[in-house]
């Protein structure tokens, strides 16, 4: 179970006050907590001139006053132990410090009015109360579900961690809010790296000027990435170096779709492509008049985004030539163990990972009776169907609203 446990003032200013003592004694120890942990690398984080500084996901400041405008960088050496901070030299008599974490760019409450400081705060320190982190699933469960006179009377900590990692693995596929998104541009290769935790991709879409995003369809159908290139003699046999490994050169057809595919996309179409109707659109002039208008258009390619392909031998994202310089959206799956931030869990889906880990040890130990087995089998299932449903964030108003477009007439 949980509970609030961050003031308003951390909760949406990202900042927690203390006062130093009037003896002005060194080594004044202050316990910040938040939800979130501080983040201090080693003993010299606290110097700006050190590389770690800049990993931090906090900053200190003082004041004399505490007024706006009064607050000054604290840069000299303190030390982090389990989100208690240390100060080795003296604060000041009656000083007052401020914890303040930190945005993307860096924190703001040095010589910022307190009334401005609102929003200056780890991104991720938002929105926290809907999700539980997975160490705390694992202590619940071993709380609720293991000991004399349950149904589980024994299982080894480990297991269990095993046991909830799997099935936060499992939920990220298909249930929980595990999507992930990256606004990348399209450089002149037109190929961009995949995602460090990439599963999945589930859009990539590119954003006109006005912020609207357009699907980039993939290309499975029109082209593909070859993960062998073998070079051949001129019999057609495959050579080899000195080792007596394959060789292997460009690939042929990753030149050809760079180099077709502008004509392929915009009007100037190959020749012997222009009776196939792939093109949607009157060119008028510049072509031929019965484009996009033959009998059994596919629309599967009746579309102007662009196409992307998956080059798994490089593990890149390749993309049509048209989309050269695109700022582009690429929305993927990852399986939520990837970073830290990723370990919580929706509490819409916390009973579900309950009867996941129970129903995995279960149907994992020996001489367990089936009919358990087969209980905790489709009480996973319901549970699991349940957070679907909770999770798919479906509200009527939002229905209602598209289908009001229904009662249209269609005109023949």
């Amino acid at each position: 179970m949980s509970k609030i446990t961050e003031t308003n003032q951390q909760y949406y200013q990202g900042a927690q006050g203390f006062r130093g003592d009037a003896g002005n004694t060194a080594g004044q120890a202050f316990t910040t907590t938040f939800d979130t942990d501080l983040v201090f690398t080693d003993a010299t984080s606290w110097d700006p001139t050190t590389e770690n500084y800049a990993l931090n996901n906090f900053k200190l400041y003082t004041s004399v006053t505490g007024f706006p405008g009064s607050w000054t960088e604290y840069i000299l050496a303190y030390t982090v132990t389990n989100n208690i901070i240390t100060i080795t030299a003296t604060p000041g008599a009656n000083a007052f410090i401020v914890v303040q974490l930190k945005i993307l760019t860096g924190g703001q409450y040095g010589n910022t009015p307190a009334e401005e400081a609102i929003g200056q705060t780890v991104e991720n320190n938002y929105g926290g109360y809907q999700y539980l982190k997975l160490g705390d699933i694992i202590d619940n469960y071993m709380v609720g579900y293991v000991g004399d006179g349950k149904l589980i009377q024994t299982v080894k900590k480990s297991d269990v961690v095993f046991w909830a990692k799997r099935s936060l693995q499992e939920f990220s596929y298909d249930t929980l809010k595990s999507i992930h998104s990256q606004e990348l541009t399209i450089p002149e290769s037109l190929s961009l790296v995949m995602p460090q935790d990439y599963v999945n991709y589930v859009d990539i879409s590119w954003i006109d000027e006005l912020g609207v995003k357009h699907r980039i369809y993939p290309a499975n159908n029109l082209t593909t990435d070859p993960y062998a290139r073998l070079l051949q003699d001129d019999t057609g046999i495959p050579t080899q170096d000195n080792f007596g490994e394959d060789l292997e050169g460009t690939s042929i057809t990753e030149e050809r779709w760079r180099a077709a595919n502008t004509r392929l996309l915009d009007s100037s179409w190959y020749a012997n492509w222009e009776n196939y109707g792939y093109a949607y659109g009157d060119y008028g002039l510049n072509g031929p008049f019965n484009w996009g208008r033959l009998y059994g258009l596919d629309p599967q390619y009746s579309q102007w985004n662009g196409w992307f392909g998956i080059n798994e031998r490089e593990g890149k994202f390749t993309f049509s030539s048209n989309l050269e310089g695109k700022l582009i959206v690429l929305e993927y799956i990852s399986d939520g163990l990837a970073y830290n931030l990723d370990t919580k869990v929706p509490k819409m889906a916390e009973d579900a990972m309950y009867k996941s880990i129970s129903y995995n040890i279960l149907a994992n130990r020996a001489n367990t009776q089936e009919y358990l087995v087969q209980r905790f089998k489709k009480d996973r299932y319901a549970a699991l169907r349940n957070a679907k449903l909770r999770l798919s964030n479906i509200k009527l108003g939002e229905i209602v609203q598209v289908m009001r477009g229904k009662s249209k007439w269609i005109k023949h």
